[in-house]
């Protein structure tokens, strides 16, 4: 059978609730982050960002966090056909802390719980056998019914051709030698867990484990004894773990000294957080020994991917893609602390964040302060501008009509329901921070960032106008700077894209280099929004410029989209075609152009619901006419794409 994955994984597969206060017990943990977890589903997610084709062989529960789980894998692009749905259990749940260098107390809620369920009947032979390998996991042999479900894929994968790995994953706990509160113990000795695993050593290929975890698969007391002894029940390559100390790699007889073994590179960084790293270290190594690696190229990989591991917080959400992997190696990093490489930050984050429309066409709504003058004027109640907001929405929803590549720009002020509404048409958002109209930028309502970030829902997109000149004042220019960098910070540390939109100008001459400038300053800062939202310029040379500063700077920037600035549709068509010439121009976000006359009508009493919805919905399929036929025009043979891709 054709070898369409490269690795299969067997076994746990829970929501991991991380502590978010570091240096605290569990006992004061106050809030918590949550992401996939568990040995297994760990390395399927390790696996695939590292660019290996990975699936998941496990039970989630029929509730959200199994929803979760399966979503998760999905966007990671795991093959989840083996993920099977048990209505009868709960997925299983950990709550861990960073308590001290070296010390993360956990807490298993793994009673009868959905993936320690697994049998027989959820390994299919078809899944099995298109893999190039399967690693099976220590704990699911601490079941019966678990242990004949991984027997089962080790059978099938033989006989197929396919690699089996071993990850010995012992944690005592979990086997009923330790209590709940000891989730962190990493060894009881206990001859029964050794009379379970050594007789899985002979079928393997690939065994991996810390000093412990030899110790227990084969009963010994001592490493080398361990290492002689699982020698001795299989010719597979022994892969020994030693933490900080990296890992030696065994192809052979083991040496009488046990550090002529096989070494990759090794990485001195800060240790926070230990958790997980073995999963990271394991994904890293299959990537080279799937490939065919030397194992020093394997063992460096492993190391390295070990090593972010232990820089960062969570388990898989922190682990590395290929591109991280590949950027570290080639340049090292600026600090032992890898969280606070900013280069590394962006690479992680460009490369794992969601996918998102590769073009986009918003109605932009997000105004405030013109939509209240509006109903001043006509002596309308502010209260009815939400209800405005929400015809935008069904009248975006009829132009889109279910198709990706739609988006809206909406407030929290007025568009709280819109927002809501707009989420259910899987609509783009971007939601604005910035006090209308505020030169210096100044934010709305929010002078604690982080804090108010952190409650928007994950998909939306944080934007932000910023009217900034090239020849402002210096003093003006350095203000506005350290708030953009401010709202860069507040927006990578609660994990929400930025767009950042920049109108250049009302406040001074607009010159073919202006706008460029302005990009190539803030990138000068740090500052690396996955969007930028731009004027019209008056020449493709302009936008060149412009694009060639972002390609420069930042290759993972999503693209750039264009603002009206109340433009008449003719004028709008114009600028579309010129601004198509640049390939990074993904679209536009359009606003007044589009609700202008609606607002004042509907808000007046003169235009009734359906009328606004089809007045605005009219307006807004001709803009999208407008771009696609300038899309067409300038992009001959490279149609503006329709859908949703990773950046």
């Amino acid at each position: 059978m054709a070898k369409t994955l490269d690795v299969v994984t067997i076994g746990r597969a829970s929501v991991d609730l991380y502590g978010q206060q570091i240096g605290s017990r569990l006992e004061d943990i106050t809030s918590f982050a949550k992401s996939v977890g568990g040995c297994p589903a760990n390395i399927a997610v390790g696996t695939a960002r590292l660019g290996l084709k990975s699936a998941l062989v496990t039970r989630v529960g029929a509730e959200q966090m199994g929803g979760f789980i399966r979503e998760q894998l999905a966007r990671e692009g795991v093959e989840t056909a083996g993920v099977r749905v048990d209505p009868d259990r709960l997925t299983a749940l950990v709550l861990l802390a960073v308590e001290d260098e070296g010390v993360s107390p956990m807490i298993f809620y793994r009673t009868d719980c959905a993936d320690m369920a697994l049998d027989e009947t959820d390994v299919d032979e078809g899944l099995i056998a298109s893999a190039a390998a399967v690693v099976v996991t220590g704990t699911h042999f601490s079941r019966e019914a678990a242990a004949a479900a991984q027997m089962k894929a080790i059978r099938i994968a033989k006989a197929s051709g396919g690699k089996v790995v071993f990850d010995i994953d012992y944690r005592p706990n979990l086997w009923g030698l330790a209590g709940h509160e000891a989730g962190f113990s990493r060894y009881v000795k206990s001859d029964a867990v050794s009379a379970r695993l050594r007789p899985v050593l002979a079928d393997c290929d690939l065994v991996v484990g810390t000093e412990e975890e030899v110790l227990i698969a084969s009963g010994a007391d001592s490493v080398p004894e361990a290492l002689s002894a699982i020698r001795a029940l299989t010719d597979a390559t022994i892969v020994l773990k030693r933490g900080a100390m990296g890992c030696i790699v065994y192809d052979g007889p083991i040496p009488d000294d046990l550090a002529e073994g096989i070494v990759g590179d090794g990485f001195p960084i800060e240790v926070y957080n230990v958790l997980g790293a073995g999963d990271a270290f394991m994904s890293g190594f299959l990537r080279g020994w799937l490939r065919g690696e030397p194992h020093a190229v394997s063992a460096t990989f492993a190391n390295a991917c070990g090593a972010f591991a232990v820089s960062r917080l969570l388990c898989a959400p922190e682990y590395p893609t290929f591109a991280e992997l590949d950027h570290f190696l080639t340049h090292g990093s600026r600090t032992r602390a890898l969280r606070k490489d900013a280069d590394l930050a962006h690479i992680h984050w460009a490369t794992t964040r969601r996918p998102q429309p590769e073009s986009l066409k918003a109605l932009a709504i997000d105004h405030r302060a013109q939509l209240e003058e509006v109903a001043d004027r006509v002596g309308a109640d502010r209260a009815r501008i939400a209800d405005f907001k929400l015809l935008a929405v069904a009248a975006a929803a009829r132009v889109a009509d279910g198709r990706p590549g739609f988006g809206m720009l909406l407030d929290g002020t007025h568009g709280g329901r819109a927002l809501m509404r707009a989420a259910r048409h899987g609509f783009w958002i971007g939601r604005p921070v910035e006090a209308p109209g505020s030169r210096p930028l100044d934010f709305d309502g929010m002078p604690d960032l982080g804090s108010h970030l952190a409650e928007w829902p994950v998909g939306q997109t944080v934007k932000c106008l910023c009217f900034y000149h090239p020849d402002d004042p210096a003093e003006l220019k350095a203000g506005q700077e350290r708030e953009l960098l401010r709202l860069a910070d507040a927006a990578r540390t609660v994990g929400r894209e930025l767009l950042v939109e920049i109108i250049a100008g009302r406040h001074g001459p607009l010159l073919e280099t202006t706008v460029a400038d302005v990009v190539a300053r803030l990138y000068a800062l740090g500052i690396r929004p996955d969007w930028w939202k731009l004027e019209p310029q008056e020449s493709p040379a302009a936008w060149a410029r412009i694009a060639d500063v972002i390609a420069a700077n930042d290759p993972w920037c999503r693209g750039i989209v264009l603002l009206g600035l109340e433009a008449p549709a003719a004028d709008l068509a114009r600028a579309f075609r010129v601004a198509a010439t640049a390939p990074l121009v993904k679209g536009f976000a359009v606003g007044r152009t589009i609700f202008a006359d609606a607002a004042v009508r509907w808000l007046s009493g003169s235009m009734t619901d359906a009328a606004a919805v089809d007045d605005m919905a009219r307006r807004f399929e001709m803009l999208v006419a407008a771009w696609d036929e300038a899309v067409a025009s300038a992009r001959p043979g490279r149609p503006d794409l329709q859908k949703d891709t990773q950046s």
